[in-house]
């Protein structure tokens, strides 16, 4: 049940930063959005941790910051990924996807501090 929410909440953020974001674009159904939500769920899990690891030094050196670039990277791969997959989502630069990325770290950020696992 744990997964199908984690799903649930990318594919609102994707939808989400498509809405604000102005060179993001979404041409596609719900099944669609939903494959996008599994490839960057796949992609924040399996990529995102080498990326990290490897961007350290940098990620310190900025306090931080260059997590927003790291983000912005595994959304490019999710759209370059959706892309083969011909899933619908594009973007027209690396601009609209740093804020699109950005735009999706708030929402499951904000997702994670509402529907934090009760203990």
């Amino acid at each position: 049940m744990r997964t199908v929410i984690k799903l649930l909440v990318y594919a609102i953020a994707v939808w989400l930063a498509v809405q604000l974001v102005d060179g993001l674009r979404f041409d596609g159904t719900w099944i669609a959005l939903a494959g996008i939500a599994a490839v960057l769920a796949v992609v924040n899990a399996v990529v995102k941790p080498v990326m990290t690891v490897l961007s350290f030094p940098l990620i310190i050196l900025t306090l931080g910051i260059f997590v927003l670039v790291v983000n912005a990277v595994m959304l490019a791969l999710t759209i370059w990924l959706s892309g083969l997959m011909e899933l619908g989502l594009t973007s027209d630069g690396f601009g609209a996807t740093f804020l699109g990325a950005l735009v999706i770290s708030v929402v499951v950020w904000l997702s994670e501090a509402v529907l934090k696992d009760e203990r």
